[in-house]
């Protein structure tokens, strides 16, 4: 039987399935702040599409910082979350909020 983690990760192959897998994640932090699991979403993307030093690689960034950044005590600054969504194919994007209605 497969590990469920080893079908994640073979979904994540698909670029479309790594958007809306990190988009998730990013919405499921604007509802419980929860940066860990964020941060263990890109790792696993960055794990998908040829790893930390593959990234490093891509970014100019160095490769323990990397390690450093994206661990549950990492903390990134907007240009280096920039920097490895777009070493990973991606970029950040900003959405309307959907009006409520009273």
């Amino acid at each position: 039987m497969r590990e469920f983690r080893d079908y994640v990760k073979e979904k994540l192959k698909s670029p479309e399935e790594a958007v809306s897998y990190l988009n998730t994640a990013l919405e499921e932090y604007e509802k419980d702040k929860d940066t860990d699991a964020f941060l263990l979403a890109l790792r696993t993307v960055a794990e998908v599409r040829g790893g930390i030093g593959e990234l490093a690689k891509k970014t100019n960034l160095n490769r323990q910082h990397l390690y450093r950044t994206l661990s549950s005590k990492g903390n990134p600054r907007l240009d280096t979350l920039e920097d490895v969504l777009h070493g990973l194919g991606f970029r950040l994007s900003i959405v309307l909020l959907e009006t409520q209605t009273l």
